[in-house]
């Protein structure tokens, strides 16, 4: 996975988790009714998608006037699928109830939960905290960026080895033979490795797999009927389309069905697969404080820097901010895994949502549908598209950072 290197080394200023009331004499104003949305843009982005030849996508958003959904090509509205990095929410929003119930510290280091775990060529888990996993500061290598992973997993060796069994360990410890992007805490680098570690954080402190934290903490407590986790469970349940992937950077080349694989090349950087009505009521949640107290929604908000050339998108915990062309502010995040491109963001107070997804990795332009939801419009122009940048084979587990003109891993 290309990375973005940054040597800026401070925290953002920890976002506004809400406005506090205050008890005023003056009555308070009625607030403005919602615009009043036709989603005729974002039909309009879907389908452009499809011309551009994505087999199929589909979008669900929610306003204040209800619910949309929409499709364009071979896909249906209530369509699950991989979601990819999409994951990474789940995961930090756990991490964070943790940290609220005093079972770990996010400034823990990862040698406290995970001893000799991060260990070689530089990396040393003793000088790395938890948070600086959630928010990429660790500069820990990502094992997708490894060579012979990408060839096997990625490239055409994928056909060949797309039921191997993967362990958090294993992934660590394809990353642990590089050396580290960066000292800890100098520097921005997407790395999926990141929340692999996250992942075995979790385990250790609650003595389960990840998975079962999330389930139990989110997607049952949310009726999120069409999300899971599923392990090593290498079919994505009806209803679903199929996906699709060149397996390639060449445009031109063969497209194969990858829909059946073994998660677990990704486990908790990006293994989940959901529908976009689920992703949107999580989204939702997550933004409106129902999922996390205050004091850890600041945490999960507090933003770095991910590039000085795009100072309009920043990284907070597993989450994702992103000032659009219009000026409105979104929260959440994109995900890719083979064949399936996803992303799920929804305004600060959760009012408007919107999550897609491509079931192709090779084409389309997901950062237009976003633009066109939440906008109104498709803009135009080189920094309109959401530019994918990978290393040549690398065109499964997209488990892009952000969405937008900032280089996708």
């Amino acid at each position: 996975m290309s990375a973005i290197r940054t040597t800026r080394t401070a925290l953002a200023t920890a976002l506004v988790a809400g406005l506090t009331a205050t008890a005023l004499a003056t009555p308070a104003l009625a607030a403005p009714a919602p615009e009043k949305r036709d989603h005729t843009a974002t039909r309009q982005a879907l389908q452009a998608a499809v011309d551009s030849g994505v087999p199929g996508a589909v979008a669900g958003a929610r306003d204040g006037h209800g619910r949309w959904t929409g499709t364009a090509g071979d896909r249906k509205g209530d369509d699950r699928y991989r979601v990819g990095s999409i994951t990474k929410t789940f995961v930090a929003t756990v991490l964070l109830q943790l940290q609220a119930e005093g079972r770990v510290d996010l400034d823990d280091p990862v040698e406290k939960w995970l001893p000799g775990v991060v260990r070689g060529n530089g990396h040393d888990g003793r000088n790395i905290t938890v948070r600086q996993l959630l928010n990429h500061t660790s500069g820990i290598y990502s094992y997708t960026e490894d060579p012979a992973f990408q060839e096997r997993v990625f490239g055409p060796g994928f056909l060949e080895h797309r039921y191997d069994t993967w362990s958090g360990r294993q992934l660590v410890g394809v990353a642990m033979t590089h050396q580290p992007e960066f000292a800890p805490g100098a520097g921005w680098s997407y790395s999926n490795t990141n929340f692999v570690l996250a992942g075995m954080v979790i385990e250790k402190v609650t003595g389960r797999p990840y998975g079962k934290a999330v389930e139990n903490r989110i997607i049952k407590p949310l009726k999120l009927r069409a999300t899971s986790v599923p392990g090593n469970r290498v079919t994505v349940p009806q209803p679903s389309s199929r996906a699709y992937s060149t397996l390639s950077l060449d445009p031109n080349a063969p497209v194969h069905d990858v829909t059946e694989l073994n998660p677990s090349l990704a486990l908790a950087a990006g293994e989940m697969i959901s529908d976009s009505s689920d992703l949107q009521t999580f989204y939702r949640a997550l933004v409106q404080g129902r999922l996390l107290p205050k004091t850890e929604m600041r945490e999960l908000t507090a933003t770095v820097p991910v590039s000085p050339e795009h100072p309009l998108f920043r990284y907070g915990l597993g989450i994702s901010w992103q000032k659009l062309s219009c000026g409105k502010e979104i929260w959440g995040h994109g995900g890719g895994i083979h064949g399936s491109t996803s992303e799920a963001y929804a305004t600060r107070d959760g009012r408007h949502s919107l999550a897609a997804n491509f079931n192709a990795d090779w084409t389309g332009d997901t950062q237009s549908v976003i633009e066109a939801e939440f906008c109104g419009t498709t803009p135009k122009g080189p920094d309109a598209k959401g530019l994918v940048a990978k290393a040549p084979g690398a065109k499964g587990l997209d488990t892009k950072a952000l969405s937008g003109p900032v280089p996708r891993n």
